[in-house]
C-alpha cells in the first residue's frame, strides 16, 4: 500500500510497542502542557488524537503516524509542506490577533539562544545529556549553590508537578512511604528531615496548574484567599500546615501582587520540616519592588524550600519548555524518581544556556516591560480604571464589573485576555504585549466599556 510500511511482526515487534509508546507518549505531553496553560480546547482535542491511536494498527502507525497531527489540520501526508504551509497550519494565533493572554514575552529569544538552537540542529541525534550537565553547571553557578541542588525540567510546570506527585496525596494510612522507602545517602544514612504526603495549600487565585497535579494524587486542596493587598495570608497557611506542600507563587499569578520578603522569610522559618514549602519565581526578573527577593539564598539553611524558575517568561522560550528548581539534595531525591529520563530536548538546553550568557536579553526586556506597562496602566487609570501595583509582566485590572462579559467582547474584536478568576470576577488579566498591541487593547476596551 502506497505511505505504508511493511514490516515483519516478529523481527520487529519490539521496535513497533516501542513506536507505539513514543506515540501515547507525545499525546500525554501535550495534554500535560495545554492542562499547564489552562487550555481546555487542546486538552479535549489531545484527548480525541489518543483515542483514535489507540484504534490504530501498528502498521498505520508505523507508516502513517508521524504525519497525524498535520493531517488533522488538513494537510495531506503525501504532501511536502513548505515553509508558507507551516506557517498556516501551525501558527498558534490568527492573523490579525493580539494575543495578551498567556504572560508570554513578546520579544521572543535571545539572538544568542537562536543561533544556539540553529547550531544544536546538527546534533539533534544525540541524546541531551553532556548539554543538559553543562545547563546544570551554569545555573548552580548562576545561584550560588551545588550541581545536586539543581534539577532541570521540561517547563517550571514538570517542576510543579514533580513536587506535587511527590509530597502530596491523601492522609489515609500507608499512603506515606515507610521510612524502610525513603532515599538514604550513600553511606545509608536517613535523610535529616523526613516530609511526609499529605495535603496541597495554595493561595486563592493563584497559578492552578499544580492543583489539577494534586488531586490527581487524591490530595486534600486548601485554597487560602488572597490579603486585602493581595499577598499569601501566610499566618492562615503556617496555621493550616501538615505535611504535604505548600505552595507560594511569588510574585504571583494572576494578580502581579508579590508577598514581602521579610514576612515570607519569618514564615520559612517558622514551617515545620515535615511540610515542603514551593516557591515559584516565574516572574522574579521583572519584580522591582524594594520589597522583593527572590528566596534562592534560604534554600542552604531551609531543607524543606525548593526554588521554581523558568525560562519562559524574561527568557521568552515558552514554547521551549525549560525550566529548573533550587533545592538540597536530600529533597531533590524525593523528586528525581518521579521525572521522565531526559525530559528537556537539546534545542532547549542549549537555548538555555545561551540565553544565561546574554545579559541584554534580561534588562532589555525588564525595560520594555516596564515602560509598556507604564503606558498601559496611566492609559487605563485615565478611563478610571485601577489595577493591582504589578510585579510582573502582566497586570490585573477591577473593571468594578463582570468580567467575563468584557472578555468575550474583547475576543470578538480580535483581543485575547486571560481567562475569568472565580475569586476575583470583576478583574481582568492583560499580559504586557509590544507597544503597538496595547494600543490596540486600548482601542478595543474603550469600546467594550463604552
Amino acid at each position: 500500500m502506497a505511505g505504508h510500511f511493511l514490516i515483519s511482526v516478529p523481527d520487529h515487534f519490539p521496535f513497533v510497542i516501542w513506536k507505539c509508546r513514543r506515540k501515547f507518549g507525545a499525546a500525554q505531553n501535550v495534554l500535560d502542557n495545554a492542562a499547564n496553560r489552562n487550555r481546555e480546547a487542546e486538552v479535549l482535542e489531545m484527548s480525541e488524537i489518543t483515542k483514535r491511536l489507540s484504534r490504530r494498527k501498528f502498521a498505520q502507525l508505523l507508516g502513517a503516524g508521524a504525519a497525524y497531527t498535520v493531517a488533522q489540520r488538513g494537510v495531506s501526508w503525501r504532501t511536502p509542506l513548505r515553509a508558507a504551509d507551516t506557517r498556516r497550519h501551525f501558527t498558534s494565533t490568527p492573523a490579525g490577533v493580539v494575543r495578551l493572554s498567556a504572560n508570554e514575552n513578546p520579544y521572543g529569544p535571545s539572538p544568542m539562544a537562536l543561533k544556539a538552537m540553529t547550531e544544536a540542529f546538527n546534533i539533534s541525534c544525540r541524546y541531551p545529556d553532556e548539554h543538559a550537565d553543562a545547563l546544570i553547571e551554569a545555573l548552580a553557578k548562576l545561584n550560588g549553590v551545588e550541581r545536586n541542588q539543581i534539577l532541570v525540567g521540561n517547563g517550571s510546570g514538570e517542576i510543579l508537578k514533580l513536587c506535587a506527585a511527590a509530597f502530596t496525596g491523601s492522609l489515609e494510612p500507608g499512603n506515606n512511604r515507610p521510612v524502610a522507602l525513603l532515599p538514604r545517602s550513600r553511606g545509608g544514612a536517613l535523610p535529616s528531615f523526613i516530609p511526609g504526603r499529605g495535603k496541597m495549600i495554595v493561595a486563592d487565585p493563584t497559578f492552578e496548574a499544580i492543583l489539577n497535579h494534586a488531586r490527581v494524587n487524591q490530595a486534600e486542596v486548601l485554597k487560602i484567599p488572597l490579603t486585602g493587598s493581595f499577598s499569601h495570608d501566610l499566618s492562615k497557611m503556617l496555621a493550616a500546615a501538615n505535611q504535604g506542600l505548600i505552595y507560594i507563587c511569588n510574585p504571583n499569578n494572576p494578580t502581579a501582587s508579590i508577598t514581602p520578603k521579610k514576612e515570607l522569610r519569618d514564615f520559612l522559618d517558622k514551617v515545620p520540616r515535615d511540610t515542603m514549602v514551593l516557591v515559584d519565581e516565574a516572574y522574579h526578573h521583572y519584580a522591582d519592588s524594594p520589597d522583593y527577593e527572590s528566596v534562592i539564598p534560604l534554600v542552604k539553611s531551609h531543607p524543606n524550600l525548593i526554588v521554581a524558575r523558568t525560562f519562559s517568561k524574561i527568557y521568552g522560550m515558552a514554547g521551549l519548555r525549560c525550566g529548573y528548581c533550587v533545592a538540597q539534595p536530600e529533597a531533590m531525591q524525593r523528586l528525581r524518581p518521579h521525572q521522565t529520563w531526559d525530559s528537556v530536548n537539546i534545542m532547549a538546553i542549549t537555548a538555555a544556556i545561551a540565553s544565561l550568557g546574554d545579559a541584554d536579553q534580561v534588562t532589555n526586556g525588564q525595560r520594555l516591560n516596564r515602560e509598556t506597562k507604564k503606558f498601559v496602566t496611566e492609559e487605563l487609570s485615565a478611563l478610571s480604571y485601577a489595577s493591582i501595583p504589578s510585579q510582573a509582566n502582566f497586570i490585573m485590572v477591577n473593571v468594578k464589573r463582570e468580567a467575563r462579559p468584557i472578555i468575550g467582547a474583547l475576543a470578538q474584536r480580535g483581543v485575547q485576555i486571560g481567562r475569568p478568576f472565580p475569586a476575583l470576577p470583576n478583574h481582568l488579566r492583560v499580559t504586557i504585549g509590544k507597544r503597538p498591541e496595547m494600543e490596540t487593547f486600548l482601542s478595543a476596551f474603550r469600546q467594550v466599556v463604552a
